[in-house]
């Protein structure tokens, strides 16, 4: 059973892939929707929402499977990711990538697999909407088409639950701008949500993605530097 060959940009593929933070989290209702969708089209028993990490598949929606991961070197999705189009397998049994695949000898017995990309930004797919029979068939051209229009139907839900995830974290940290901040009245560090004492700027930094600068204002000049304030302020803007 020979492996995927990895794609060219595998490093920020991963990187992509990791920046949904969708991997292992719970099933979503929207998800199985397009999942049910796609095997009420394709008239297939199994159809899955997959995303190929590192070292394994998972999916985010999966119908007729009862698993929710397997390895990425049985993943017929790995594959799929190489290129754009939609990714048929006829019949593993008569395809020498996939005839001895345990996914094709042992549960769930697959024979037919068409995967279409996930392609999400500057062209990374992260995974496939893969439908799946226990026999041997084909797919019309409608139905390829509907699965390419499912597959973007994925990816743009996926687009909308990172935005929403972005969206919660801002508004948290908005909340935490907005109450009372415990500040040491001695070194000025900050107590976060976690109770670890962190300087002011990484404070801020990390909830609002602000840098800072560092100077001195006049006040502070005259009362620490009284011997040359008045040269130092004079060459200052505003002075």
């Amino acid at each position: 059973m020979p492996a995927a060959p990895l794609p060219a940009n595998e490093a920020q593929r991963l990187a992509v892939l990791r920046e949904y933070e969708i991997l292992d989290s719970e099933f979503d209702s929207r998800f199985d929707d397009l999942a049910q969708l796609a095997a009420h089209l394709c008239k297939v028993p199994i159809v899955a929402i997959s995303l190929v990490d590192e070292a394994r598949q998972w999916f985010k929606a999966a119908i007729g499977l009862e698993v929710r991961e397997t390895p990425r070197e049985q993943a017929f999705c790995a594959h799929a990711i190489l290129g754009e189009e939609v990714f048929v397998v006829p019949d593993a049994c008569e395809d020498p990538r996939f005839l001895d695949n345990p996914l094709v000898t042992e549960n769930p017995g697959i024979r037919f697999y068409a995967g279409a990309p996930l392609q999400v930004r500057e062209g990374f797919r992260l995974g496939t909407l893969c439908a799946i029979d226990t026999q041997p068939r084909e797919l019309d051209a409608e139905q390829l088409d509907a699965l390419r229009r499912l597959a973007r139907a994925v990816v743009s839900m996926m687009e909308l639950r990172r935005l929403n995830t972005g969206l919660a974290d801002a508004l948290a940290n908005i909340r935490t701008l907005g109450e009372l901040i415990p500040i040491c009245s001695h070194c000025r560090k900050v107590r976060d949500d976690r109770n670890y004492w962190d300087h002011l700027e990484r404070f801020v930094s990390t909830k609002t993605g602000s840098r800072f600068t560092h100077g001195i204002c006049p006040d502070c000049v005259r009362e620490q530097f009284p011997e040359v304030a008045d040269a130092v302020l004079s060459q200052l803007p505003n002075g």
